[in-house]
């Protein structure tokens, strides 16, 4: 197999002008090419591609650097919420299953559906349990409770993917009665959301570009909702107002700064490269409050 070389700053220069990238400040360029990896960047210009090696009429280095800036604040906006929502999943989870099932419940394969594999879950556990052995409170349960955690400390150490696969695994009624009472929508609907989420979380946390980009998970459309969901930036952020506990708190803190960043650039950016359908503020915001 060949091995791929290396490019120096002035060859990705040329390489980007080459594809009808357009620079003005070569110098700026050439700094900013410093700090943000070729690679990394090169994947700014994809929606923004004609063919596989040609970028469309009026493609500048400037609009592409805008676009990964709005993208990182973006991705700030929404991890913020995502945890959130995270932590009163947990809550609610963790809650009804330890009071229902006792502390340790979650230890007891008949705590869940026939679909759960549980040799794999406990193995799960101990692996959660041994790579955080440094941890204050993970200490203390090893040394004083032998290792015995309650669900609800347990849930400290869950990754969103774990806490998407714990409910996918619940008993269904159980399942329906959390869906029903904390986010008035079925099992089913709470069962893809959580896993949206958990994409979305993922892309956020390892900073991948959510413009133009289409999630491997389609999302459930709430009934009665004016359009159907996409698996698209939009169509997730409607996920996370379903989940979202306080209608003021979303509006001030999701609603409002994703507003101000797409007025203010609303002349790099098109609007259905995320998703956003026309009448988007009034969807994505509260209206009772």
């Amino acid at each position: 197999m060949r091995e791929k070389a290396p490019a120096t700053i002035n060859e990705q220069i040329r390489i980007l002008k080459l594809r009808g990238c357009v620079i003005e400040d070569e110098k700026k360029a050439r700094d900013t090419l410093k700090y943000i990896n070729y690679y990394r960047l090169a994947n700014y210009f994809e929606p923004f591609s004609v063919s596989k090696h040609k970028y469309e009429e009026g493609t500048t280095f400037e609009k592409i650097i805008s676009v990964y800036e709005m993208d990182r604040k973006l991705r700030s906006i929404l991890l913020a919420a995502l945890e959130e929502i995270e932590i009163a999943l947990r809550a609610a989870i963790s809650n009804y299953h330890a009071l229902k099932y006792g502390a340790l419940g979650y230890l007891n394969p008949s705590s869940f559906n026939l679909s759960h594999n549980h040799q794999s879950f406990l193995s799960r556990i101990n692996h959660l349990i041994e790579s955080n052995e440094e941890r204050e409170f993970v200490r203390h349960y090893n040394a004083k409770y032998g290792g015995k955690f309650p669900l609800w400390v347990m849930m400290e150490l869950f990754s969103f993917g774990t806490l998407a696969f714990f409910y996918k695994d619940m008993q269904n009624n159980d399942k329906k009665i959390i869906a029903d009472e904390y986010y008035s929508c079925s099992p089913n609907e709470l069962d893809n959301w959580i896993f949206c989420l958990n994409e979305l979380r993922n892309y956020c946390a390892h900073y991948n570009r959510l413009y133009a980009t289409h999630f491997p998970v389609e999302p459930k459309t709430p009934k009665d909702y004016p359009v159907t969901l996409q698996p698209d930036v939009f169509g997730y952020i409607i996920v996370m107002k379903q989940l979202f506990r306080g209608h003021e708190n979303w509006n001030e803190r999701v609603v409002k700064p994703i507003s101000r960043m797409l007025k203010k650039n609303s002349d790099i950016i098109r609007l259905s490269d995320l998703g956003f359908p026309e009448g988007w503020e009034t969807m994505i915001a509260f209206t009772d409050c």
